[in-house]
Protein backbone atom coordinates (compact mmCIF):
# COMPACT_ATOMS: atom_id res chain seq x y z
CA UNK A 1 0.00 0.00 0.00
CA UNK A 2 1.27 3.50 -0.85
CA UNK A 3 1.75 6.20 1.39
CA UNK A 4 1.20 9.52 0.43
CA UNK A 5 2.41 12.97 1.01
CA UNK A 6 0.92 16.39 0.00
CA UNK A 7 3.61 18.83 0.07
CA UNK A 8 3.32 22.30 -0.47
CA UNK A 9 5.50 24.53 -1.97
CA UNK A 10 5.75 28.40 -2.29
CA UNK A 11 7.48 30.43 -5.21
CA UNK A 12 6.60 32.89 -7.99
CA UNK A 13 4.72 31.94 -11.00
CA UNK A 14 3.92 34.13 -13.66
CA UNK A 15 0.28 34.12 -14.29
CA UNK A 16 -1.59 34.49 -18.51
CA UNK A 17 -0.94 38.22 -17.79
CA UNK A 18 2.94 38.29 -18.01
CA UNK A 19 2.84 39.31 -14.14
CA UNK A 20 4.55 37.66 -11.02
CA UNK A 21 2.53 35.90 -8.58
CA UNK A 22 3.31 34.31 -5.38
CA UNK A 23 1.81 31.02 -4.96
CA UNK A 24 1.43 28.02 -2.55
CA UNK A 25 0.38 24.93 -4.48
CA UNK A 26 0.27 21.36 -3.02
CA UNK A 27 1.82 18.18 -4.79
CA UNK A 28 1.02 14.53 -4.11
CA UNK A 29 4.02 12.61 -3.47
CA UNK A 30 4.09 8.39 -2.74
CA UNK A 31 7.09 8.18 -0.25
CA UNK A 32 8.11 5.54 2.40
CA UNK A 33 9.08 8.52 4.36
CA UNK A 34 9.06 12.00 5.39
CA UNK A 35 12.68 12.19 4.77
CA UNK A 36 12.29 10.52 1.43
CA UNK A 37 9.38 12.78 0.50
CA UNK A 38 11.25 15.83 1.39
CA UNK A 39 14.02 14.73 -0.73
CA UNK A 40 11.65 14.08 -4.10
CA UNK A 41 9.69 16.94 -4.00
CA UNK A 42 12.53 19.04 -4.17
CA UNK A 43 14.21 17.09 -7.03
CA UNK A 44 10.47 17.01 -8.97
CA UNK A 45 9.85 20.68 -8.34
CA UNK A 46 13.98 21.51 -9.62
CA UNK A 47 12.30 20.45 -13.19
CA UNK A 48 9.83 22.16 -13.02
CA UNK A 49 10.11 25.30 -11.34
CA UNK A 50 12.53 28.09 -12.65
CA UNK A 51 14.32 30.55 -9.65
CA UNK A 52 13.83 29.58 -6.33
CA UNK A 53 11.02 27.79 -4.24
CA UNK A 54 10.42 26.82 -0.82
CA UNK A 55 8.73 23.74 0.53
CA UNK A 56 6.88 25.02 3.24
CA UNK A 57 4.78 21.68 4.42
CA UNK A 58 5.05 17.96 4.31
CA UNK A 59 2.25 16.03 5.43
CA UNK A 60 0.68 12.08 5.17
CA UNK A 61 -2.43 11.93 3.63
CA UNK A 62 -5.72 10.34 3.75
CA UNK A 63 -5.55 9.00 0.45
CA UNK A 64 -5.70 5.59 -0.22
CA UNK A 65 -6.01 5.38 -4.29
CA UNK A 66 -5.12 7.11 -7.28
CA UNK A 67 -7.27 6.34 -10.37
CA UNK A 68 -4.66 6.57 -13.23
CA UNK A 69 -6.46 8.13 -16.37
CA UNK A 70 -5.03 9.63 -19.24
CA UNK A 71 -6.87 13.42 -19.73
CA UNK A 72 -8.25 15.59 -17.11
CA UNK A 73 -7.24 19.12 -16.03
CA UNK A 74 -7.76 19.20 -12.32
CA UNK A 75 -7.51 16.46 -9.59
CA UNK A 76 -10.67 15.39 -8.02
CA UNK A 77 -11.15 13.48 -4.01
CA UNK A 78 -13.70 11.39 -4.12
CA UNK A 79 -14.41 9.53 -0.68
CA UNK A 80 -15.19 5.85 -0.92
CA UNK A 81 -17.68 4.03 1.26
CA UNK A 82 -17.65 0.41 1.19
CA UNK A 83 -20.60 -1.94 3.21
CA UNK A 84 -20.55 -5.52 4.26
CA UNK A 85 -22.45 -7.01 6.60
CA UNK A 86 -21.07 -8.91 9.61
CA UNK A 87 -22.36 -12.45 9.01
CA UNK A 88 -22.18 -12.84 13.14
CA UNK A 89 -24.40 -10.02 14.33
CA UNK A 90 -26.09 -9.28 10.24
CA UNK A 91 -24.79 -5.57 10.98
CA UNK A 92 -23.54 -3.39 8.50
CA UNK A 93 -19.99 -2.10 8.52
CA UNK A 94 -18.79 0.79 6.85
CA UNK A 95 -15.28 1.77 5.71
CA UNK A 96 -14.12 4.89 4.18
CA UNK A 97 -11.15 5.63 2.08
CA UNK A 98 -10.25 8.61 -0.10
CA UNK A 99 -9.16 8.06 -3.72
CA UNK A 100 -7.92 10.76 -6.34
CA UNK A 101 -8.86 11.10 -9.99
CA UNK A 102 -8.01 13.29 -13.01
CA UNK A 103 -10.68 14.55 -14.43
CA UNK A 104 -12.49 17.78 -16.27
CA UNK A 105 -15.69 18.29 -14.02
CA UNK A 106 -17.18 16.95 -10.89
CA UNK A 107 -19.44 14.17 -12.99
CA UNK A 108 -16.34 13.23 -14.91
CA UNK A 109 -14.60 12.39 -11.65
CA UNK A 110 -17.57 10.38 -10.11
CA UNK A 111 -17.75 8.29 -13.19
CA UNK A 112 -13.85 7.57 -13.48
CA UNK A 113 -14.03 6.59 -10.13
CA UNK A 114 -17.18 4.43 -10.30
CA UNK A 115 -15.65 2.81 -13.27
CA UNK A 116 -12.39 1.99 -11.54
CA UNK A 117 -14.08 0.63 -8.46
CA UNK A 118 -15.86 -1.85 -10.73
CA UNK A 119 -15.40 -5.55 -10.39
CA UNK A 120 -15.06 -5.17 -6.35
CA UNK A 121 -16.40 -8.20 -4.35
CA UNK A 122 -18.08 -5.84 -1.82
CA UNK A 123 -20.78 -2.65 -2.26
CA UNK A 124 -19.60 0.81 -2.24
CA UNK A 125 -20.93 4.04 -2.39
CA UNK A 126 -19.27 7.48 -3.89
CA UNK A 127 -20.94 10.08 -0.91
CA UNK A 128 -18.79 12.84 -2.01
CA UNK A 129 -16.57 13.83 -4.86
CA UNK A 130 -14.68 17.60 -4.68
CA UNK A 131 -11.78 19.27 -6.37
CA UNK A 132 -8.61 19.17 -4.59
CA UNK A 133 -5.93 21.20 -4.54
CA UNK A 134 -3.32 19.09 -5.85
CA UNK A 135 -1.58 20.53 -8.73
CA UNK A 136 0.76 16.80 -9.52
CA UNK A 137 1.00 13.52 -8.57
CA UNK A 138 4.11 11.76 -8.14
CA UNK A 139 3.70 8.04 -7.87
CA UNK A 140 7.07 5.95 -7.15
CA UNK A 141 9.06 4.42 -9.91
CA UNK A 142 10.57 1.26 -9.08
CA UNK A 143 14.17 2.01 -10.70
CA UNK A 144 14.54 5.08 -8.87
CA UNK A 145 13.49 7.45 -12.16
CA UNK A 146 10.71 10.74 -11.16
CA UNK A 147 8.13 10.49 -12.97
CA UNK A 148 8.89 13.05 -15.47
CA UNK A 149 12.41 11.02 -16.32
CA UNK A 150 9.83 8.15 -16.76
CA UNK A 151 7.36 9.87 -19.09
CA UNK A 152 9.91 11.42 -21.03
CA UNK A 153 11.13 7.25 -21.61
Amino acid sequence: MNTWFECRAKYVKIDETGREKKVNEAYLIDAVSFTEAESRIYKELEQMISGEFTVTKIAKTNIAEIIPTEDGDRWFKAKVTFISVDEDSGKEKKVSQHVLVLANDVKQAFERVESGMEGMTVDFEIPNVAESPIMDVFPYFSNGETAREEAEA
